[in-house]
């Protein structure tokens, strides 16, 4: 699904504009990666967790040449489901 489909199928679910739900949904957006970056943790009642973690430097192989690379420490995001969408989807 796409990021339009999604504001879509949004606005027909609450009945109101697409410009409404697609700002709001950016601005949901914004909100949750300064979140991350400031605070590395989110966590929304029955859905799920939202978490900022570290990947240490590893070694890697170039596919083409096969020669090992170093790929660089990161920080990367996580996301736990929490029980209510884990029953849901089951």
């Amino acid at each position: 699904m796409t990021k339009g489909e999604l504001i879509s199928q949004i606005a027909a679910a609450g009945q109101v504009k697409k410009a409404d739900v697609e700002r709001t949904l950016n601005a949901f957006i914004k909100t949750m990666v300064d979140i991350l970056q400031q605070q590395g943790r989110i966590s929304l009642a029955g859905f799920g967790t939202f978490t900022v973690t570290e990947r240490r430097e590893r070694e890697g192989r170039n596919p083409q040449t096969g020669e090992p690379i170093k790929i660089a420490a990161t920080k990367v995001v996580k996301f736990k489901p929490g029980k209510s969408l884990k029953d849901t989807i089951k």
